[in-house]
Order: C-alpha cells, then structure tokens, then sequence
C-alpha cells in the first residue's frame, strides 16, 4: 500500500485569532456539544481508512465509536474542531500536554489540517507535547517528524489493539 505524503503547508488566507492561518471558510475552533456527531463520524471514517491494518478498527461500528467517544473523550479531552464552510472535517482532542486523538476526515487529507493542529497544540501547549501513534501510521510520524517531534519509545498498545506504537515528544527549542 503507497504511503500518503503530503508536503503542502495549510492554506494561506485570514489569520485566525489562536494564530492558525486558515483558508476563507476553514475555520479552527472549541468543540461545541452539537458537534459530536460530526466529530464521530470524523472519527470513524479517518480511523477505518488510517488503519486498514488493525482489525479491531476494521470492526469499530460508528454506533460504538459514538459511545466511546461520548464516555472517554469527551469528558476527559479538550477538543477543537477543524471546520470547512461549517462542516467539522478534523478534530484535536488533548488531554494536558498529551495529544490523544488527531484525526481528519480522509477528504481532507493532505490539506493542511495536521500541520494547523500541529501548531495549535504547540502554541497552546508551549511546554511540550507528547503521543502515541502506531509504527505503521507513516504519513502521522511524517507529519510529527516535520514539525520537531522525537520518537522516544517504541512499544505495543494495550490489548485488544496490540500494535506496535511509537511514543513522540515534542519539546521547544532551548535558546
């Protein structure tokens, strides 16, 4: 399977007040309750097209991704929502310095929304980041590689996934 490689920065336009530029109409924002099943099925949609080798995704339904999400994530994450002309295409969830869930909608890939989270978390964050992505997610450790993210371990995630992951760090520049 070809890797995806996206090397376009996110598209130039409006200066967004966090300080993401976006495009006219692609708009980064605070989740909101009535953007959950966007979110969701973002979620969904990106995670089965990602990760067409974990079978425990590939057996995900978008009924219990609803209810994980709505359970784990959304009470314990600080999520911003990626928005084009009013449609939730991507999302950030952090959890402290941790970034535990960044996915876009696979429409949207390679069109600048994990370089715009990418800088977000860093500029919300400006301490540090840390994450987990699977080993085989090539264009995320492209993406996290490119914007100063280390790989510091290498492990196996929990059961029942029980795929090799890599442990980031992102750090800032000392002067």
């Amino acid at each position: 399977r070809p890797r995806r490689r996206c090397n376009r920065s996110f598209p130039r336009g409006s200066d967004h007040p966090l300080g993401v530029n976006v495009e006219t109409g692609h708009v980064i924002r605070p989740f909101a309750a009535d953007d959950a099943p966007a979110v969701i099925g973002v979620w969904h949609r990106s995670g089965r097209a990602a990760y067409q080798y974990l079978p425990t995704w590939q057996a995900l339904t978008l009924e219990r991704a609803g209810e994980v999400f709505r359970a784990v994530i959304e009470p314990r994450c600080n999520i911003w929502v990626g928005t084009r002309q009013g449609d939730v295409v991507a999302f950030l969830a952090l959890v402290g310095c941790y970034i535990d869930r960044m996915y876009v909608d696979p429409a949207e890939w390679c069109k600048g929304w994990g370089t715009a989270f990418i800088l977000l978390a860093q500029r919300l964050r400006p301490g540090g980041l840390e994450l987990h992505t699977h080993q085989e997610n090539h264009a995320a450790r492209a993406l996290y590689e490119k914007h100063g993210f280390t790989a510091v371990k290498f492990g196996v995630s929990p059961p029942p996934e029980g795929a090799p992951v890599v442990e980031y760090h992102w750090r800032p520049e000392t002067r």
